[in-house]
């Protein structure tokens, strides 16, 4: 059993290796691309695209600095320069950056069969949790909530009954004036109690701002954001 686990790269590398590594390191970039996909709710082509070649790209930098020092010290420089070209992004997506590196480490190290069960264990983790919806609770209706108001209202308690009546969590996020100063725009994380009733709370809050502007939506996706 042990033999399986060890690694198919000796003192030199060779075609055969090389082409083993990095089949092997396409085909798990694909699996754990394809496992966010199904796992997630919105994603974009390009990070799909960069997530199923990144082991590939991970492995060949592994193999080609191949216990050079001086090399993979260049070679961390040179991706300490992604960072900065790089966009913030979901703590989901970067674990699954995380899956990948370490997926790209063993290939190019030669351990292509711990490469292999370590992304099966991990791509079955993805979708277990998501099954058991596990981390979900905590989320709950939760919405974003803009309301305008006029500078003649007080929005520390204007809303205070209102909020009790209809929802079961409510953080004010930012105050913002507006209209040359004669307005307040108030953005709330909510989370409402029974979401069936969110016209009857809209047009509670209808009466109380004088029928300005009101937006409900889905909670923004950047409170992720590490």
């Amino acid at each position: 059993m042990s033999a399986i686990f060890s690694s198919v790269i000796s003192l030199n590398i060779t075609f055969w290796s090389f082409m083993g590594c990095i089949i092997t390191s396409i085909l798990i970039g694909a699996a754990i691309a394809f496992t966010y996909m199904k796992t997630s709710k919105r994603y974009t082509n390009s990070f799909v695209t960069t997530l199923a070649m990144l082991p590939a790209v991970v492995m060949v930098v592994i193999m080609m600095v191949n216990g050079n020092l001086g090399a993979g010290v260049a070679v961390a420089g040179a991706f300490s320069l992604v960072r900065f070209r790089s966009i913030p992004g979901t703590a989901k997506e970067i674990g699954y950056i995380f899956i990948a590196l370490a997926a790209g480490l063993s290939t190019g190290m030669g351990y292509i069969a711990f490469a292999i069960l370590f992304t099966l264990i991990m791509c079955g983790l993805g979708f277990g949790y998501t099954v058991l919806g596990f981390g979900g609770k905590a989320q709950g209706h939760k919405k974003s909530l803009t309301v305008v108001i006029p500078e003649s209202l007080d929005y520390t308690g204007v809303f205070n009954d209102v909020f009790k009546k209809y929802l079961s969590s409510c953080e004010l996020i930012n105050v913002k004036t507006t209209n040359m100063g004669s307005l307040f725009k108030l953005k709330y994380e909510i989370a409402l109690k029974d979401p069936r009733k969110e016209k009857e709370f809209i047009d509670e809050l209808r009466t109380r701002n004088g029928n300005l502007e009101i937006i409900c939506s889905r909670a923004e996706l950047n409170q992720e954001i590490l």
